[in-house]
């Protein structure tokens, strides 16, 4: 009985055959390694055939999800133990289904009794249940092996190698007796980082060779686990005068029994490195289509092919390099560590190529509804984009939970070397509601400052078949990337360029009479001219822009040389690498227990204001209060862009320890004076035992001789913005009436309000309630050093 497809176990169970029944040692062993915790446990039984294990299970305590993917199977176990409770009988293809109807919450424990050699991905499968554990969960594995098997029956056992295979991803692995079945009990899944890794020296001058890289129709990607220990992808030693992709579907072929055509591989990058000093070529061949089943003709050389998930290829131990090299250079990103080689991207006019999990489109209408349902997208451009467009395949180092998080969670796909995030996918709804504001019409040319692929592809699929978009970055690895996701999942209408975005696109790629929208995806300090400058009249540029250190996502629209602000979002992005990019002045107080930023680019003359700082604290209540869930980033921009002398305070020590009542890690609004300092905090004034019965008050805390008008001043500016900003409503608090002008523009040709001065432009503010008749710049204390163009 060593069947593989479906209607082979279909006919099994429908003719009445059964399986080996349960014997009593796998049940004492299970009682012994597998109790029942305290109260009552969950069990998986994976494959469960007709339910005598399910069963048995239940009888002892535990809730059970039966699961096998036979519809006679599961009909057989219902009517063979219908009269026992706390069992879910569920037709799933734990291989292929989409695992929604598993639970949740995990598992204590899950069993796979005579069912893993049946498993064709046994590495990706194991690796899911083990995600599946709960925090002290067992995965029992019952199996016969070799030694107790006829050789006309090896193909139901395993041998020495395979279960030690099993083993290899957990912290313990027990083996016990079960009348000559392998009782194997795992616990603690543990990750094998991935190594690239080399075979045996050569002794050739140089080596040349094709892998083919092959993804089936869940977009997993094919990988040999070879007789050297190692995983590896089809291929081979070139001859000629066989090209490159002919030799790679030759051996694609020859390895595992797939047929592709040359016509569908396209080779997409050479490697060059070196094998124990002997230089190696690697062409890089991606199949986009192929037929057959996949078997092991050289099982002298393999002892099995698999389907690996991409996000978990970081965690399955040993790789050939060159297959290592290939991967990266098909989904940059997606191993970390890996040798050094030089790569030759190649112009290759690959289709893209389709695969996606039956989870994944449930789990992206999921995150569209859930943007849907917070108002992020109303339009039905928008949704259909989020609906389209598979974001997992542009964060393929994500798993499907975390590429489809429809919350604030971004996806990082780019660290500096102090750690510190460089490139990410954004939240899905901040994407939606930058997008939405562009207001796009069919055919719209959008230009992106900040590449990734997936908010590219929103875009152009917003923009309708007629529409294109020009995605610039500075980082050669982040357009490389792009550029290659393109090529996989995208439509066709995005071209990406390396450049510095603060330069704008190329001359050649702006549309006559200019872009009819742009969009930043990235902290700007200041707003590049060359983006108002390639905006159409009337166009829409959309930018996370920083004021004051707070960040809003500002939709302007362009008039002339005006840039006039029509909405405000509060987000956050990873900061600007190009020319652009700022470092914002931070001074250190109180061997480094505080420090000062000042945000707007200037810093001031802090002398004598630690000695202040060791001296009385004079405060201030507002009489301002707010109870919980209360928003209050108004105020911090309504200050941050009306007070002159603003900066922000951060504390770097618990309140108890230091001389201020900011928490640790966190910063407050604050301003400076001569040797003076104040800041604005909120005081919880009422408890309860509900969020609702809790109350907090803003109040101000400052020091030195000036301490107390400084005081007065920011809670005077708290007052302003409780009458004339702030609303009971958290999303109707007033916005400013924003414009952007162009750095050197005269104060006589500016409108009324607060000017914040930047490198290239100079932001106007005139908030609701705030008479200021004539341009008045946020002006700096006396004694404050020029840093900058403030």
């Amino acid at each position: 009985m060593t069947y593989t497809a479906r209607d082979e176990w279909e006919q099994h169970s429908c003719e009445g055959k059964g399986w080996r029944q349960l014997g009593e040692r796998e049940q004492q062993l299970l009682a012994e390694h597998a109790p029942v915790p305290q109260g009552g446990g969950r069990a998986l039984d994976v494959g469960c055939g007709t339910g005598e294990l399910a069963a048995h299970l239940a009888r002892v305590g535990y809730t059970v999800d039966a699961v096998d993917f036979t519809d006679s199977a599961i009909a057989r176990a219902r009517e063979e133990h219908a009269g026992v409770e706390g069992v879910r009988w569920v037709r799933l293809d734990i291989e292929r289904d989409d695992p929604a109807p598993l639970h949740q919450e995990g598992y204590d424990l899950i069993t796979l009794r005579l069912v893993y050699p049946f498993v064709r991905d046994r590495g990706r499968t194991i690796h899911g249940l083990g995600e599946r554990l709960r925090d002290g969960g067992e995965l029992v594995v019952i199996t016969p092996i070799v030694e107790h098997t006829s050789e006309e029956r090896r193909g139901i056992a395993l041998d020495e190698d395979e279960i030690t295979l099993l083993g290899a991803g957990w912290k313990t692995v027990e083996r016990l007796d079960a009348d000559d079945l392998a009782f194997l009990v795992l616990r603690g899944p543990c990750h094998l980082n991935t190594r690239a890794v080399e075979k045996q020296p050569t002794t050739g001058h140089a080596l040349t060779g094709a892998l083919a890289v092959v993804t089936d129709d869940a977009g997993r990607v094919l990988l040999g686990r070879s007789r050297r220990g190692m995983l590896e992808l089809p291929g081979g030693k070139t001859t000629c005068p066989q090209d490159c992709a002919a030799a790679s579907v030759r051996e694609l072929a020859e390895e595992t029994g797939l047929v592709a055509d040359p016509a569908y591989g396209h080779v997409v990058t050479m490697l060059v490195d070196d094998s124990h000093g002997v230089p190696r070529l690697t062409a890089v061949v991606r199949i986009t289509a192929w037929t057959g089943t996949l078997t092991n003709p050289e099982p002298d050389k393999f002892g099995r092919w698999e389907f690996f998930d991409l996000h978990a290829l970081a965690c399955v131990g040993d790789v050939f390099a060159p297959a290592a090299l290939a991967l990266d250079a098909v989904w940059p990103g997606i191993l970390p560590g890996l040798p050094p080689a030089t790569a030759y991207p190649i112009a290759a006019d690959q289709p893209p190529v389709p695969g996606e999990p039956a989870e994944a489109a449930r789990l992206r209408a999921a995150m569209t509804q859930m943007v849907i349902d917070g108002g992020w997208a109303p339009s039905a451009q928008v949704q259909k984009a989020l609906r389209t467009v598979p974001r997992h395949r542009f964060a393929p180092e994500a798993n499907l939970a975390a590429a489809y998080d429809g919350g604030d969670r971004a996806v990082i796909t780019r660290y500096d070397e102090a750690g510190t995030a460089i490139s990410s996918v954004s939240a899905a709804w901040l994407q939606a509601d930058m997008i939405e504001h562009l207001g796009l019409k069919p055919g719209a040319r959008v230009f992106e400052a900040g590449s990734g692929g997936y908010n590219a592809e929103l875009l152009a699929h917003a923009s309708g078949p007629g529409g294109h978009v020009v995605t610039v970055d500075i980082d050669p690895w982040v357009v490389r990337r792009t550029r290659r996701f393109l090529t996989e999942a995208g439509s066709g209408r995005v071209t990406a360029v390396e450049a510095d975005a603060a330069l704008g696109a190329p001359a050649p790629l702006v549309p006559r009479g200019g872009f009819d929208a742009g969009i930043i995806t990235y902290n700007c300090w200041d707003v590049a001219p060359a983006w108002r400058e390639q905006l159409a009249e009337g166009g829409r540029l959309v930018l996370p822009l920083e004021m004051g250190g707070y960040t809003r996502a500002v939709t302007f629209e362009r008039h002339g040389e005006v840039l006039r602000a029509r909405h405000f979002t509060h987000c956050g992005f990873v900061r600007d690498q190009g020319q652009q990019a700022r470092t914002i002045p931070v001074l250190s107080l109180l061997d480094g227990g505080l420090t000062l930023r000042f945000e707007h680019g200037a810093a001031a003359d802090t002398a004598g204001l630690e000695e202040a700082l060791r001296g009385p604290r004079h405060e201030v209540p507002t009489g301002v209060t707010m109870g919980a869930n209360a928003y209050f980033g108004s105020l911090q921009l309504y200050a941050a862009t009306t007070l002159s002398g603003f900066c922000r305070l951060a504390a770097h020590q618990e309140p108890k320890l230091g001389v201020t009542a900011i928490a640790k890690d966190r910063d407050a609004p604050a301003i400076v004076g001569d040797a003076s300092l104040a800041y604005l905090i909120h005081v919880q004034t009422k408890d309860g035992d509900s969020p609702q019965d809790k109350e907090w008050e803003w109040t101000v805390h400052a020091f030195g001789e000036q301490g107390p008008a400084l005081a007065e001043r920011l809670a005077d500016t708290v007052r302003a913005w409780d009458r004339h900003v702030r609303a009971d409503d958290n999303d109707q608090h007033a916005d400013p009436f924003l414009t952007a002008h162009p750095a050197g523009t005269p104060d006589d040709a500016l409108p009324a309000g607060d000017v914040l001065e930047k490198d290239l432009c100079r932001l106007v503010f005139r908030w609701p309630g705030r008479d200021v008749p004539q341009p008045r710049p946020v002006e700096h204390s006396r004694g404050q050093r020029r840093h900058g163009g403030v």
